[in-house]
């Protein structure tokens, strides 16, 4: 038999089967569009602008403990089994104060931001900023059905030793993880769903999965989706170290024979969605397409932490046959790629299975966003989602940082490759990837995300006219910091994008005190009517 009907064939049977699955459990496939999203990541990566940069340049983003959170010397060792010790002093950290906040742009008084638990500050701003490039405003939402979906594991705040003086009227509702969806639902006034995720280093996606059945179900008609992680005390280093789970070198090094664990990182993303009918009828930028996802348990195991590469492998099918998805269409998967020795194996040699099964002149691309940021844990999942979606705008798939030479346990089929320079991402049809996240607790989640290949229905001002951009903000200083995120932004984008940019600066946020409006033709100029 040869090659081309070898794969008529192997289509033909992968039909029946998502028939089979669809008729089974009664799915009814929706495609989701992803209309907004932001974040803030190690290292200065505080917009999806400034993280692409990173990503693409092949950066690095892990440093030392910064010393504002703790001494890192009185917690290492360089023997890995000493009482009260971690071998590692490395960790992706954001390079700002996380305890700040404009608490009053979100009518919080100064004491109860102060007892709040920062992961729930961020998510409120990552979530505002995220809405207002969904082209959405609090005023839009108040009162619709609008879900609050947020993968948080981290209780790390709560445990911060305080005096019993310093207990407060806010400590309850600060410390709660459940209150990071409700403090957001409250603040915008949103009455659909709101709920927190905690299924360890897969709570991000599972959130993503959840939110995206119930807008198929009718349940909502918008969701926000984010996943949150602060490192902010040692003692989860200590305890991961017993085990053997971290770097000693504070390298992430996915598939290489060198990986020797993964290292511990904080940041915080969050997507919102629609129904792809929806967004198109209303018109918001569309930045990719969720096309199906699925969930499992590893089940049993030789040990609870164990992964289960049978589990993988079928939750894998189960997300290609609801999504309507061959598996010879996938050609870039943004791996869990955690840099463990047990780790890597198994998911490489599911991801084989499933998908290696493709003629030689139609690779599949393995990625790994951990070895950049390192592992948000928690966030780990939306950190990767965030990378894949920009990948799939930019049309260009990063190389794997650290990777120099295979681990001699995972057999890689010679269709599959790992990158280890930048690729241009060349397809004659729509492209399409997956995402995988893997939790601690054994539950798995796979994602299929293409690209949204619709025709734009929104009519930008013609190039010869200047564009508008108004930036408006409450105080001077956040209006001064909004200047300097958009200045980073225009510093990447086409006469396309600068038109849909500056519609929904200028329709679809919010007026406030301090406001002014600056003039262009082009990028270069409105970032220089900007800085005068």
């Amino acid at each position: 038999m040869d090659e081309n009907n070898s794969e008529l064939l192997h289509r033909a049977l992968y039909a029946i089967k998502e028939l089979e699955a669809k008729l089974k459990k009664g799915y009814r496939n929706e495609d989701i569009a992803i209309v907004g999203m932001s974040c803030r990541f190690p290292n200065g990566c505080n917009n999806p602008e400034e993280f692409w940069k990173h990503i693409e340049a092949g950066l690095d983003d892990i440093k030392d403990v910064p010393k504002e959170r703790w001494d890192s010397r009185l917690y290492y060792s360089e023997l890995q089994d000493a009482p009260g010790k971690t071998y590692t002093t490395k960790g992706g950290f954001l390079n700002f104060d996380v305890g700040e906040m404009d608490a009053k742009f979100f009518g919080m008084s100064p004491r109860e931001a102060k007892e709040a638990d920062p992961q729930q500050r961020l998510l409120l701003e990552v979530s505002w900023e995220a809405l207002e490039r969904a082209a959405l405003t609090d005023e839009n939402l108040k009162g619709s059905k609008t879900g609050v979906f947020i993968g948080l594991g981290s209780t790390e705040y709560a445990a911060i030793p305080r005096d019993k003086e310093q207990t407060g009227p806010y400590t309850a509702t600060g410390i709660a993880n459940n209150m990071a969806a409700g403090r957001i639902a409250h603040t915008f006034g949103l009455q659909g769903p709101a709920l927190c995720v905690d299924t360890a280093c897969s709570s991000a996606l599972v959130a993503l999965h959840t939110a995206c059945l119930s807008l198929s179900s009718r349940e909502c008609d918008c969701v926000i989706v984010g996943g949150s992680n602060l490192l902010l005390l040692p003692d989860t280093f200590v305890m991961l170290s017993k085990i053997k789970a971290l770097s000693p070198k504070g390298k992430c090094k996915p598939f290489d024979e060198s990986a020797d664990g993964y290292v511990r990182a904080e940041g915080c993303g969050v997507v919102v969605l629609k129904r792809l009918s929806d967004a198109e009828r209303e018109q918001n930028p569309i930045l990719a397409v969720i096309k199906g996802s699925a969930i499992n348990h590893d089940g049993y195991t030789s040990g609870l932490t164990v992964p289960n590469g049978i589990a993988q492998k079928e939750l894998m099918e189960d997300a290609l046959a609801k999504s309507g998805v061959h598996a010879c269409d996938i050609s870039y998967v943004e791996t869990h790629g955690t840099g463990t020795a047990l780790g890597d194996p198994i998911e490489v040699k599911a991801i084989s299975d499933v998908y290696g099964k493709r003629e030689q002149n139609n690779p599949l691309y393995l990625g790994a966003v951990k070895a950049n940021v390192g592992h948000l844990e928690a966030a780990a999942g939306i950190a990767g989602l965030i990378k894949l979606v920009l990948c799939l705008q930019h049309k260009i798939i990063p190389p794997v940082l650290h990777f120099k030479k295979l681990n001699p346990r995972i057999e890689l089929p010679s269709e599959i490759l790992i990158p280890t320079e930048k690729k241009n991402w060349v397809s004659n049809k729509q492209r399409v990837a997956a995402i995988s996240s893997f939790g601690f607790s054994g539950t798995n989640v796979h994602v299929i995300v293409s690209e949204y290949n619709g025709i734009p229905k929104r009519n930008n001002a013609s190039n010869k006219l200047p564009h508008i951009l108004k930036v408006s903000a409450k105080d001077r200083e956040p209006f001064l910091e909004l200047c300097k995120t958009y200045l980073s932004a225009l510093e990447t984008m086409n006469e396309k994008e600068i038109g849909n940019f500056c519609y929904t600066a200028n329709k679809c946020r919010n007026d406030f005190e301090i406001r002014k409006v600056f003039f262009g033709t082009s990028a270069s100029e409105l970032q220089k009517s900007i800085k005068e």
